[in-house]
């Protein structure tokens, strides 16, 4: 099935989200919609923030079936791992694994401090926040060899960013998923794409516009059949 995410994302073209979400096979449909790059981040405005400044920063994102994208297990840690990096972007890498490292001994990562860390940043320990079998799953990503704990390269590889031999991993099974065969699926084309004020889609804030400090995005789709590979 296609997936279409639309909000108030507060995060421009330079963002983790953005990167992240394209990293997942998402596309901007109002780039799309004007064969915008990412170079082209100064060509549309969507806000103005309280310290006057306009940017891009609302999107509505069109993920099709015949994109390549991770298994949703894989995406959601890497998505919490992103967050973990968000909240500590300041960090260097070595403070930044003492801080996943905690108080223990050694110089390692162990499950219960990756608990520790995510209660810090708010992601346990509340309602919403993640539950036992989610942090479980979190760790089994995290920890590859399966040996109880992450050492500084497992935390460079699996937390900080995917190694380019993993990539190239990555890759191959694409081919290989590629290989098994195709089917046909439901998806949708992105027909247009606007901005209210007209003015926002040249990069200008007019003046006399006080409805809101967001300029409405609005995206016509159009579904369509189209080949995508089959498990």
């Amino acid at each position: 099935m296609p997936i279409v995410l639309s909000g108030d994302w507060n995060g421009s073209k330079r963002g983790h989200v953005f990167k992240f979400l394209r990293s997942q096979g998402f596309e901007s449909t109002y780039d799309t919609a004007h064969q915008y790059t990412d170079a082209d981040a100064h060509k549309w405005v969507s806000h103005r923030n309280h310290r006057g400044d306009i940017c891009g920063v609302d999107f509505i994102w069109l993920c099709n079936p015949n994109k390549s994208r991770k298994p949703l297990k894989t995406s959601w840690c890497e998505a919490v791992f992103g967050i973990l990096r968000l909240r500590k972007a300041s960090m260097a890498e070595n403070d930044a694994f003492a801080f996943l490292k905690g108080d223990g001994r050694g110089d390692f990562i162990t499950s219960s401090a990756i608990c520790e860390a995510l209660q810090q940043v708010n992601l346990i320990g509340h309602p919403r926040g993640l539950g036992f079998q989610e942090t479980r799953d979190l760790w089994i990503q995290a920890d590859a060899d399966a040996n109880g704990v992450l050492d500084y390269k497992e935390f460079k590889n699996r937390i900080l960013g995917l190694t380019a031999s993993e990539d190239k991993e990555s890759l191959n099974g694409s081919r290989e998923e590629s290989k098994r065969g195709t089917q046909d699926a439901l998806g949708f084309n992105v027909k247009n794409a606007v901005l209210y004020p007209r003015e926002a889609e040249k990069g200008i804030w007019p003046e006399d516009y006080t409805l809101s400090d967001h300029a409405p995005l609005s995206v016509v789709l159009s579904p369509e059949r189209m080949w995508c590979c089959k498990s």
